[in-house]
C-alpha cells in the first residue's frame, strides 16, 4: 500500500511540475514574445475584439559583398479610426490631424465624422509610428489608434516589374506579380492574432504550444539582384527611354556562367508603394511575357552553328551581292548594297543579311533548326517568375528557303528577351545552356537553408566554336562598333547590335518606320563575368541600334568593371 501510494504522489506531482513548466512557458511566450502587441493595445486602449496581423515573409536583394537589404518586407504601424459619437467638432479635428497627415481628404473626413450612427470608420490604414505618437499626444476625442502591418517596398520602383507585389485575390491579400506571386507558397504566412482576453490568448493555443504547427515551407527569398546594378541598369534604362521616347526600353544583366540575374527591369516603371494611376499593362514583364523579333543579335548564334557544322571558318569568303531572291522574295543587307568577296568576319563587323543567308544555304536549313532548337529558342527557360511564355519558331517548319534565311538574321521569328538571352550566353559558357533564376536561396522559418541550384545544361556548341565566334565578336567591339568607340586598351569584350522591323499584324508584312533595336555583350571577352542585353521598341527618329544602345551599353560595362574592380584581361 506504501508503495502505491508513493507512485501516485509522484505521478501527481510529476503532472503538477508538468502544468507549472508548460504554464511558465506560455506565460513566457505571451509576456515576452508577443509583449510587444499587449503594450501596443494598452497604449491604444482601443477595444477590439480581434486584430489579425497581416504577415509575410521578406524578399532581399544581395548585395556584391553579400550584404542583404530588403525588396519587400513587412511594415508595422497604425490604423487611424474614428468613433463619430465621441466627436464634437469634425472640422477642428481635421485640422488637427491633417498638420501629421497632409494626404487626408477634407470631404471624406468630415463626412465620416459627422456619421452619428457610426461608432467606427477608417481614415487611414498605414499610418507610421512616429505619426501614430504625434497623433497620441494630441489626445482628440473620437480618434482610435490600433496596431497594423502591411506589406512595404523599401526602394520603391527598384526593379518593380521583377519583384512584383501583392494585393486582394478575394479576401486574401496575395501575391499577383513578380516575385512576389511567383513564390507566393513560400511568402504566404498565417495572420499573427492579438486579442484583448489576456487569458484567452493563454490557453488558446496550447496545442500550437506543445506541437509545432507552423508551416515548413513558409520562408524568406534571397535574390540575386545586386541593388546597386540594379538602380544603373534602371537609370540608364530610364535616360535611353527619354532620349528616344520609345514604347519599352528593357534591359538584362546576367552572369553567363551560372544563370545568376543581376538586375533586370523595364521601362515606364512604377513605385511599388504607390500604383495608383498606373495601367494594369505595366504590371506584366515583358521580358518573360512578350516575344519579339530580335534582329540581327541573332547573327552571331547563326555563325557559330555554320563553324559547328564545319561549313564555314571565321576566314571562308563569300561573295556578297548586296540582295538575294528566295521564293519570289528579296533578301537584302541593311543598306542594299553589294560589298564583293568578303571573309565571314565581316558578315558580322558589317551586319550582312546575305552573309548569314550564305552560311544556312551551304550547311542547309536542316542544320539551322536544330541548332536553334538546340539553344531552347521556341521554349520557356524556366525563370523563376510568373507568367513567362515561350517563343515563336514556326516558321522554322516551313519548307520554303526564305523564311530559314531570315531566321538566320532573326526575322520571321520571335522569342522572349529572358529565352534569348538564355541562348546567346552559350557564346560566353563554352557553348553550354545555363537557366536564368532571380531566386539563390530560401530560408525557411524552421531554420532550414535551401539553396537554388540548377543541373548542368546542354552543350551546344563546342569550345573551340565558341572561342572563334567571341574572337570575331571582339573585332566586330574592337572596330566596327561606333567605329572603335567603345574599345578598351585592357579589356575586351564581345558584343553585337541589332535592328529589327516590326511586324505589321494587321496588314501583314513589316512597318517602313518602326523598329525594334537590341543590342548584347559579354564581357571580359574570355572569362565572361556579366552578359548585357538592352532592347528598346520603336524609338523615334532613329533607325538603327549603334546610334541608340552603344553608349547606354558602354555605360553599363565601365560600371560592372569599375564596381566589381574586375582584373584587365588584356
Amino acid at each position: 500500500m506504501k508503495k502505491t501510494a508513493i507512485f501516485r504522489i509522484r505521478i501527481i506531482t510529476g503532472v503538477v511540475v508538468f502544468l507549472a513548466v508548460l504554464l511558465i512557458v506560455r506565460l513566457y511566450y505571451v509576456q515576452v514574445i508577443h509583449s510587444e502587441n499587449y503594450k501596443s493595445q494598452a497604449e491604444r486602449q482601443y477595444v477590439h475584439t480581434a486584430q489579425d496581423l497581416y504577415s509575410r515573409g521578406d524578399i532581399y536583394f544581395t548585395s556584391k559583398d553579400g550584404e542583404l537589404s530588403w525588396a519587400a518586407a513587412i511594415q508595422p504601424g497604425y490604423v487611424l479610426a474614428l468613433d463619430p459619437t465621441r466627436i464634437t467638432d469634425p472640422e477642428g479635428t481635421y485640422t488637427a490631424l491633417v498638420d501629421i497627415l497632409p494626404s487626408i481628404d477634407h470631404d471624406s473626413f468630415v463626412k465620416k465624422a459627422s456619421d452619428q450612427k457610426r461608432t467606427y470608420q477608417e481614415i487611414n490604414t498605414q499610418v507610421s509610428d512616429t505619426d501614430a505618437d504625434a497623433i497620441d499626444v494630441l489626445d482628440l476625442p473620437g480618434v482610435l489608434l490600433y496596431r497594423s502591418q502591411w506589406r512595404s517596398y523599401p526602394q520603391d520602383n527598384l526593379a518593380a516589374r521583377t519583384v512584383g507585389f501583392v494585393g486582394y485575390k478575394g479576401n486574401d491579400v496575395v501575391g499577383l506579380y513578380g516575385l512576389e506571386r511567383q513564390y507566393e507558397d513560400v511568402l504566404s504566412r498565417g495572420s499573427d492574432k492579438l486579442s484583448v482576453n489576456f487569458f484567452a490568448e493563454l490557453f488558446s493555443d496550447f496545442d500550437n504550444l506543445v506541437f509545432d504547427s507552423s508551416h515548413s515551407d513558409e520562408g524568406d527569398i534571397i535574390t540575386t539582384l545586386e541593388p546597386n546594378v540594379s538602380k544603373m541598369l534602371d537609370e540608364v534604362l530610364k535616360k535611353t527611354e527619354d532620349k528616344w521616347k520609345s514604347k519599352v526600353t528593357g534591359g538584362i544583366i546576367m552572369n553567363p556562367r551560372t544563370g545568376e540575374i543581376y538586375a533586370m527591369n523595364v521601362v515606364p516603371t512604377f513605385n511599388l508603394n504607390d500604383r495608383s494611376g498606373v495601367s494594369l499593362e505595366m504590371f506584366d514583364n515583358p521580358l518573360v511575357e512578350a516575344r519579339y523579333e530580335m534582329g540581327s543579335i541573332i547573327k552571331p548564334l547563326t555563325m557559330a552553328a555554320g563553324i559547328d557544322t564545319n561549313t564555314v571558318t571565321p576566314s571562308t569568303t563569300y561573295y556578297d551581292p548586296g540582295c538575294i531572291e528566295l521564293n519570289t522574295y528579296r533578301i537584302c543587307n541593311f543598306d542594299k548594297r553589294g560589298r564583293g568577296t568578303v571573309p565571314m568576319q565581316e558578315v558580322l563587323s558589317q551586319s550582312l543579311n546575305t552573309g548569314v543567308a550564305h552560311i544556312v544555304n551551304l550547311m542547309g536549313k536542316e542544320k539551322l533548326k536544330k541548332y536553334f532548337l538546340g539553344l531552347k529558342l521556341g521554349s520557356e527557360t524556366g525563370i523563376d517568375l510568373p507568367g513567362e511564355i515561350h517563343g515563336d519558331l514556326e516558321n522554322l517548319n516551313s519548307p520554303r528557303d526564305v523564311e530559314y534565311a531570315t531566321a538566320s538574321f532573326g526575322q520571321g521569328i520571335a522569342m522572349t528577351p529572358i529565352e534569348t538571352v538564355r541562348a546567346l550566353a552559350t557564346l560566353a559558357n563554352d557553348g553550354r545552356l545555363v537557366t536564368p533564376h532571380i531566386v539563390k536561396e530560401i530560408r525557411y522559418e524552421s531554420g532550414k537553408t535551401y539553396n537554388v541550384q540548377f543541373p548542368l545544361g546542354e552543350q551546344v556548341f563546342s569550345t573551340s566554336t565558341t572561342d572563334q565566334v567571341t574572337s570575331m565578336l571582339i573585332t566586330v567591339a574592337d572596330k566596327a562598333l561606333a567605329h572603335g568607340a567603345l574599345s578598351m586598351e585592357h579589356y575586351s569584350f564581345a558584343s553585337k547590335t541589332g535592328t529589327a522591323q516590326i511586324a505589321n499584324p494587321n496588314g501583314g508584312g513589316y512597318y517602313a518606320d518602326r523598329y525594334l533595336h537590341s543590342f548584347f555583350g559579354y564581357f571580359p571577352a574570355y572569362d565572361p563575368q556579366f552578359l548585357i542585353f538592352l532592347y528598346t521598341v520603336e524609338p523615334q527618329g532613329v533607325q538603327y541600334s549603334s546610334e541608340t544602345l552603344t553608349e547606354p551599353y558602354g555605360e553599363l560595362m565601365r560600371f560592372l568593371l569599375n564596381y566589381y574592380d574586375v582584373p584587365p584581361d588584356r
